[in-house]
C-alpha cells in the first residue's frame, strides 16, 4: 500500500499516475530501480540534495507533497481501465480541495486526459486550474518512459521549477 504524502497549502503536490509494484510493496514513493523521479528532482532544482525513496516523506519540507491519480498498483500503468480513471476522479478532486496544492504536477499524461476528459494534452502548464490549482503536466519518471533520457526529464522539471518561482 503507498500513502499520501500530503499537507494543506503545499506549493506542488506531484501526482503519479499509480504506484508501481515496488513502491506498493515497500510503501515508498518512486522506489522502482529504473525510476529517475528523485534523480531528476534534485537535478532540477527541487530538493538541494538527492532525496532517497525511503525518505519520500522528507518532501514535504520542501514543500511538495506526493500522491496517486489511481491507487492500484501494477507494473505498468498503461494495465489501467478508463474506468478505474473514472472511480478515481471524485475522491482526487477532494483531496485536492481540501489540501489546496497552488499547483498539481501530473507526471504523465495518461491521469490528467482521464480526469480533465481532454483528448490532446501538451507537456508543461495547462490553460485551466483543477480544484483551484494551476495544473502542469510532466513527463513521467517510470524506466519504462523510454521517450525522454534524463537530460530530457531534468530539463522540462527545470522549467517547471523556474515558473514556479515567479
Amino acid at each position: 500500500m503507498l500513502t499520501d504524502i500530503i499537507a494543506t497549502n503545499l506549493d506542488v503536490i506531484f501526482c503519479g499516475i499509480n504506484p508501481g509494484l515496488k513502491s506498493a510493496d515497500d510503501g515508498h514513493h518512486f522506489s522502482g530501480r529504473s525510476n529517475r523521479f528523485w534523480k531528476v528532482l534534485h537535478q532540477s532544482g527541487f530538493t538541494p540534495y538527492g532525496v532517497q525513496a525511503v525518505n519520500d516523506t522528507s518532501i514535504l519540507d520542501f514543500g511538495y507533497g506526493l500522491t496517486t491519480a489511481v491507487a492500484r498498483a501494477t507494473s505498468r500503468a498503461d494495465e489501467l481501465s478508463k474506468e478505474e480513471f473514472d472511480e478515481s476522479l471524485e475522491a482526487f478532486k477532494v483531496k485536492m480541495t481540501k489540501f489546496q496544492p497552488r499547483y498539481v504536477a501530473f507526471l504523465g499524461k495518461a491521469a490528467y486526459q482521464a480526469f480533465s476528459k481532454k483528448k490532446e494534452i501538451l507537456w508543461g502548464h495547462q490553460s485551466e486550474d483543477f480544484c483551484g490549482a494551476k495544473v502542469w503536466v510532466l513527463p513521467n519518471t517510470s524506466g519504462l518512459n523510454r521517450g525522454f533520457s534524463l537530460d530530457d526529464l531534468v530539463a522540462s522539471y527545470r522549467e517547471f521549477y523556474v515558473a514556479i518561482q515567479e
